[in-house]
């Protein structure tokens, strides 16, 4: 189970740079113009062994006086409604806001742990200044510099001793997990009503953590996996949220906890930047895709050259990664409903699909020898031995050559297609590493 920790606070503390810090990335939004792609605010962080989630909460506030205070409102009420650690950045060189004492106020009043972190302390004349952020009544500051990356350790330190449970949580490893994930009003709760249906008896709630995080397991009709997390099951919230944000945040910890992603889109509406988003996401998690084109029923002309033109749609926007089946269904009229869990089904047991090494080597190496990996600097590249990876949760596949260095990203998605043509890996992500033999 995924921890996740959100940063919050006003415009230009550096919350973006913090990000940046505990991502190890460069690719945050430091613009706080309205209307930012909403993904790249989302990344991994790794500390002593443990790996969380991190949200950059900031970064498209509409700037305006009247609207400001109410979109940080919504962004902080929603950090503390889906976080488990909440991260409250203030700067030490501008000192105390009457936006941080606003920001603070929702803060006090959260169950969840929120540490005070005080930013651009960059030498000790500033770790004086930051006690006047005593007033905001969250304990003691945490002295840092996310530009230079003083102080981060302590921090991250002390977000570790703040996990709940340390993330883990009693389902069964063996039993797949599939999660609904799409935008807001797609027909999740919809979906995952016509899955568990009227016979609620077969269905066991299995509260995982104390951060509310349920599984419900599925057993009927020859099946047996968990739903994940989804915002079907899960209680709806009272905040009045940014919806687009929202869907994002909830996705995260649906998708980081299944095997299989059933990603719904709109019939309606066709593909839009937000599925693209969440797709993503799916796809930075390493994790098996079905998509789902909901509200099939809704759709006028439904003969098989509409379906093949939006299917094409929905591939060329999904680009490079093709290879995922795609099912139209109507959630209402449960059309075609079962079919999404045969092939969810069919998709988790690819994703577990092992191959001989053997087989492997007698496949593949005719073929890297009719068709070598381009020459570099006068430099033949030769590969001599291939071989899947036991026991990785995505089919990953090493293939040993002798100059490593100079086998490029198009000769690796040769070498995948490849592996795609000869075997079913549909609707799972393959990993393909270069070592020297």
């Amino acid at each position: 189970m995924t921890n996740i920790v959100a940063i919050v606070g006003r415009p230009n503390v550096g919350k973006s740079t913090l990000f940046n810090r505990l991502t190890q990335t460069r690719h945050a939004i430091v613009s706080s113009e309205a209307g930012t792609t909403r993904d790249r605010q989302y990344g991994k962080c790794e500390w002593t062994g443990h790996e969380f989630s991190v949200i950059d909460t900031g970064g498209w506030v509409v700037n305006s006086d009247d609207i400001f205070e109410e979109e940080i409102r919504k962004q902080v009420a929603l950090a503390t409604d889906e976080a488990d650690v909440i991260l409250f950045l203030v700067d030490v060189e501008n000192g105390l806001t009457d936006l941080d004492e606003h920001v603070a106020s929702i803060l006090r009043r959260t169950k969840k742990p929120v540490l005070l972190v005080a930013n651009k302390t960059d030498n000790n004349e500033l770790i004086y200044q930051s006690a006047e952020f005593y007033k905001l009544g969250l304990g003691d500051p945490y002295c840092i510099s996310a530009m230079s990356g003083s102080g981060t350790g302590e921090l991250l330190d002390e977000i570790i001793k703040l996990f709940p449970n340390d993330g883990k949580d009693d389902t069964d490893p063996n039993i797949p997990r599939f999660a609904v994930v799409g935008r807001p009003n797609v027909g999740k709760s919809s979906l995952v009503n016509a899955f568990i249906g009227e016979e609620r008896h077969i269905v066991t709630d299995i509260a995982g953590t104390t951060r509310d995080s349920i599984y419900t397991r599925y057993d009927k009709f020859g099946f047996d996996f968990y739903l994940v997390d989804t915002a079907g099951i899960r209680r709806k919230n009272k905040v009045s949220e940014d919806l687009e944000f929202y869907s994002v945040m909830r996705s995260i910890r649906s998708i980081e906890n299944s095997d299989v992603c059933i990603l719904l889109i709109d019939a309606t509406r066709g593909i839009e930047g937000q599925d693209l988003n969440i797709f993503s996401l799916i796809q930075r998690n390493q994790k098996s895709l079905v998509v789902v084109v909901n509200k099939w029923d809704l759709v006028p002309d439904k003969d098989v050259k509409v379906m093949k033109t939006m299917e094409e749609a929905i591939r060329n926007r999904m680009a490079p990664f093709v290879d995922f089946p795609i099912i139209f269904s109507s959630a209402l009229t449960k059309q075609r409903i079962f079919r999404v869990l045969e092939t969810a089904k069919e998709v988790y047991e690819n994703r577990r699909r092992r191959v001989s090494t053997a087989k492997l080597n007698e496949e593949m190496l005719p073929l890297i020898e009719a068709f070598p990996p381009p020459s570099m600097k006068g430099k033949y590249i030769k590969v001599k031995y291939c071989m899947q990876l036991p026991e990785v949760r995505v089919p990953s596949f090493v293939f040993y050559a002798n100059l490593p260095q100079y086998v490029k990203e198009p000769y690796r998605r040769f070498l995948e297609n490849k592996l795609r043509e000869r075997w079913n890996f549909t609707g799972c992500p393959i990993n393909i590493f270069i070592r020297q033999k």
